[in-house]
């Protein structure tokens, strides 16, 4: 049977042509020097619903940018070390808490000056306090430096707030009035206990084998399918418990590489990877209404370079706190400044909980979007400001 023009599914030639504007525009931002989130936020922005409209249809995009977080997650697994993960829990965990009492505490003292009730302080405080994943890894690989010592102490602490932000939407559920079922609280206690098992057999065991290992190197096909089972399996895993995808591909990515498996699995899972990837920054970019930021920009910017300062220096500070050098806690807290996207999340939480109102809202979209695109800038702008004493200093 021939497939005729008018036949062929309209999702098809809006990815054909979406990417081909990802092309242009990475192109584009190759030549200025910039990195390629930046121009995947602008094409968003541009095909999304609030600009040309060419994309209407947000969930597709933002289902695509799932999966490439997933990916993202699956592929930082395998490439780099339980032993030093581990070795950093108490930065990781200790200074996870210390960000978020800390960011709390702040929004708490300007409060009074913009009428915030208890309930919104701690949601944005809970807001600024996570960094996001996504941009942080994106920058370590482009800098190469997904493996030196700040690299491995910031993924620590991102892994933190991954898990961290279960408690926190159970939190905000409670600050609405409605506490979440027994039977949800216990599905998550059982998840992590299972979740940490799995990471305890590995660190024991440190090098593990593959069911099937064996025939799976022997056809390709079958690598890809392994691939996808590992890292999406383990994704569906962590999901039903009601804990993060994300970490549940990090976890499988952990076992890939205890199973000395990552090379054959990069391979089958990379191309997707790059594709999916992008599109989780396109949709951020979808969800940004220009209208809105138009008429609220200088409040916004306002907000998003405060936001940044603050992180920056609290982030520095828990990393000085841990005997990091003064120029690796610089570079560090500059890495975690910005607001991260599962702050969308605890935002959208808020909001459908009646906690913040439609206005307050879109402010919170839009600073978390802005936060985001400039954070590049921001890293390199900190970098460069401080350039001598970061070449000195081994990062």
């Amino acid at each position: 049977m021939i497939l005729l023009v008018a036949d062929i599914n309209p999702v098809f030639s809006k990815i054909v042509i979406l990417s081909m504007i990802i092309i242009v525009a990475g192109f584009i931002f190759s030549l200025l020097k910039q990195p390629s989130i930046i121009s995947y936020i602008i094409v968003g922005i541009l095909v999304g619903p609030h600009a040309f409209g060419f994309i209407t249809d947000e969930a597709l995009i933002t289902d695509f940018g799932s999966l490439g977080l997933v990916l993202l997650l699956f592929f930082l697994g395998m490439e780099l070390s339980l032993d030093s993960l581990i070795k950093n829990w108490r930065l990781a965990v200790i200074g996870t808490f210390l960000q978020i009492i800390i960011s709390v505490l702040a929004i708490a003292a300007i409060s009074s000056f913009f009428d915030l009730s208890f309930q919104k302080t701690i949601v944005f405080g809970f807001l600024i306090s996570l960094s996001s994943t996504a941009v942080i890894i994106k920058v370590l690989e482009t800098r190469s430096e997904l493996t030196s010592q700040i690299g491995q102490k910031v993924i620590a602490i991102l892994l933190a707030q991954d898990i961290i932000i279960v408690p926190m939407i159970i939190s905000i559920n409670y600050m609405s009035g409605d506490n979440p079922a027994i039977k949800d609280i216990l599905l998550q206690i059982v998840g992590a206990l299972i979740i940490s098992g799995i990471l305890g057999w590995v660190f024991y065991k440190k090098h593990i084998k593959l069911p099937f290992e064996k025939y799976i190197l022997r056809d390709h096909e079958l690598q890809v399918f392994m691939a996808f089972i590992f890292c999406f399996g383990f994704a569906m895993l962590t999901a039903f418990f009601h804990l993060s995808a994300a970490l549940g591909a990090f976890v499988a990515g952990i076992l890939v590489s205890s199973a000395k498996s990552t090379q054959w699995m990069h391979d089958s899972l990379h191309a997707f990877r790059i594709m999916f990837v992008a599109m989780f920054f396109v949709s951020i970019g979808m969800m940004l209404d220009l209208t809105f930021l138009k008429e609220n920009i200088w409040v916004v910017v306002f907000l998003v370079f405060l936001v940044l300062l603050t992180n920056n220096i609290i982030n520095m500070g828990v990393f000085r706190l841990f005997k990091s050098p003064t120029c690796t806690s610089i570079y560090g807290g500059a890495l975690l400044a910005q607001i991260g996207e599962f702050s969308f999340i605890i935002g959208a939480t808020a909001h459908i909980n009646g906690i913040i109102n439609d206005s307050e809202y879109q402010v919170i979209i839009s600073a978390i979007t802005l936060s985001l695109f400039v954070s590049p800038l921001w890293i390199s702008l900190i970098h460069r400001i401080f350039k001598k004493q970061l070449d000195a200093c081994e990062l």
